[in-house]
């Protein structure tokens, strides 16, 4: 079978198999982050790790606006067009062309809330959430409908899917307070329903890179075929078979960004592999809880995804 032909018999709700597929994610150079130079260091790494799908790594950030300084500002939150997102749609086509008759391609897609804060900063949007979350509302829409375009864009030109990536719900942002439900939810789920609808392998990513949760029941109801969520909670650590289990879908992770597979000996990266899937009852997807660092050694990485493909339960 080649990669694609993996990935729909695991995706496949009513197939098991000892296969354990794998997939790792970092940001390339900034001279990668365009054009057929992006499309080229994404095949180079798919090719040399051998994980089992290409998972592209947006850049088009938003641009920050210093404008927007307080609460009421929110509603001349420019609205980007297509023409902001044809570079990231164009390297969509070009690894949908290049690779998507041997595997598939999603594409990551950053959450409304996200893209607000690249717009005004994180703690400059936290604080204005908390002075009027119903004025920040307005923002946070016009955000979502421009993200709706490039999912579209994305879905015309044949990918297969998206790795969501949400924040908001972290202890230390609005916990007590109704924000999370009303301003980062339900725009979260306005795009995620779309690409559930259109799509057959999405990922939900519960990020933890600007804190841990107090639980994850928040997200339960979140689309996705595969949750990637971090382990460490504020009060328990989880385990693979928890996350499993809450979400009733397969977990993927079991390594932390940076661990052993960033700056760890082959040895120390299979034992932590063995470690990790061995724990893991169910279907499985090896990967990190987070974005590796940028100069994770590609080896390791590689040595990771062959064990996991090699590995067979005791």
């Amino acid at each position: 079978m080649n990669k694609r032909e993996i990935m729909e018999r695991f995706l496949d709700s009513g197939t098991s198999s000892q296969y354990i597929p794998a997939g790792f994610f970092l940001h390339f150079d900034e001279s990668y982050h365009r054009g057929q130079a992006a499309i080229d260091k994404h095949l180079e790494y798919f090719n040399f790790t051998g994980m089992d799908f290409v998972k592209i790594q947006s850049e088009n950030t938003f641009p920050f606006i210093a404008e927007i300084e307080k609460p009421e500002d929110w509603i001349r939150m420019p609205f980007h067009g297509a023409d902001f997102y044809e570079d990231q749609i164009n390297i969509a086509k070009g690894m949908v062309d290049a690779a998507g008759k041997d595997a598939m391609i999603i594409m990551t897609l950053y959450s409304p809330y996200m893209c607000a804060e690249e717009t005004v900063g994180k703690e400059a949007l936290i604080q204005q959430l908390r002075e009027n979350p119903d004025q920040v509302k307005k923002g946070i829409e016009i955000i979502t409908e421009s993200l709706m375009l490039f999912v579209k864009g994305c879905i015309d030109v044949g990918i297969d899917g998206f790795l969501h990536s949400t924040e908001g719900g972290e202890t230390h942002r609005f916990e007590g307070s109704p924000v999370f439900d009303e301003c980062i939810k339900p725009y979260d789920l306005a795009l995620m329903e779309e690409i559930n609808r259109a799509c057959e392998f999405n990922i939900l990513h519960v990020c933890d890179y600007e804190g841990r949760y107090t639980d994850l029941a928040p997200f339960v109801d979140y689309p996705g075929h595969v949750v990637n969520v971090g382990l460490e909670l504020d009060s328990k650590t989880l385990t693979g078979n928890d996350v499993a289990k809450l979400f009733g879908r397969p977990f993927m992770g079991g390594l932390e960004r940076l661990g052993v597979i960033s700056t760890g000996s082959t040895g120390e990266v299979k034992d932590a592999v063995l470690a990790a899937c061995q724990e893991v009852s169910g279907d499985f997807m090896l990967g990190a809880d987070c974005t590796l660092r940028s100069d994770a050694n590609w080896e390791n990485i590689k040595t990771a995804i062959d064990t996991a493909h090699k590995f067979t339960k005791r």
